[in-house]
């Protein structure tokens, strides 16, 4: 049993590091700290497409009726935008782009 555990917890760490380094920038293995000032990156190469995430949240909420609809599609749409959030963040976009960024990526 104590090796199942085990094993389900390094594959699952295993996903969650292969996650974070697909989703990562590609830049070359250094041990280095980086650079004070990254360059932004460009927004293109993430670009979400609109009205995607609102979709999904609609889809997630049909079943319901009422109240308990709205709320679900509040929840959804607020768990979409610290998604988005957390990408710009992520990709260090920063000022008004982070902004449209965001605005762009959760609608």
């Amino acid at each position: 049993m104590k090796r199942l555990v085990v094993a389900l917890v390094s594959a699952g760490s295993l996903l969650v590091s292969v996650a974070a380094f697909a989703q990562s920038p590609s830049a070359p293995a250094s041990t280095a700290a980086p650079a004070a000032t990254p360059a932004p990156e460009s927004t293109s190469a993430a670009a979400p497409v609109p009205g995607a995430k609102r979709a999904a949240c609609q889809s997630a909420a049909k079943a319901l009726k009422g109240q308990d609809r709205h709320d679900q599609m509040q929840l959804c749409m607020a768990q979409a935008h610290l998604d988005c959030l957390k990408q710009a963040i992520d990709q260090k976009i920063v000022g008004p782009q982070r902004k449209d960024f965001v605005k762009s990526c959760a609608s």
